[in-house]
């Protein structure tokens, strides 16, 4: 039975801040690449820019299962944007049309019609000691 990969991820310890946001993420088919992570606390720059999100962080595959810990954070509402970076080069690669060639997910797994969905629609509300969620990874192509 493979136990997966679980990764810490710690906020500075000068920070006053008391909740754990556990993310799964499905839909790993290989050990191929990395998987990228943006945590965010508003809509400001939701989903693709790293400059404001709380933080960012991409591990290495090593199982088909990956659970990374964000842990210490402020009890309030975050939206968590991944990416499947097979590639290794830290970004979600597109083709000439802008549609995403890598596989990507979004916290509340969101419908996905025309472009990322808004910082609302992926919203989760992170409280008491823990908060586990799972992210489906998905392709456009």
């Amino acid at each position: 039975m493979s136990t997966g990969t679980v990764l810490m991820l710690h906020q500075p310890a000068n920070a006053t801040l008391s909740s754990n946001l556990t993310v799964e993420v499905e839909g790993l088919s290989n050990t191929k690449g990395q998987v990228c992570f943006s945590l965010f606390s508003s809509g400001k720059g939701f989903p693709n820019s790293k400059d404001d999100a709380v933080n960012t962080q991409c591990v290495k595959v090593t199982d088909k299962l990956l659970e990374v810990t964000f842990d210490n954070l402020e009890p309030k509402t975050y939206a968590v944007a991944v990416f499947w970076d097979d590639n290794e080069d830290e970004e979600l690669n597109r083709n000439f049309l802008g549609i995403p060639t890598e596989k990507f997910g979004f916290s509340s797994n969101p419908v996905i019609t025309t472009g990322p969905p808004k910082f609302g629609e992926s919203a989760i509300l992170v409280v008491g000691k823990n908060t586990r969620i799972s992210i489906q990874l998905r392709s456009l192509l």
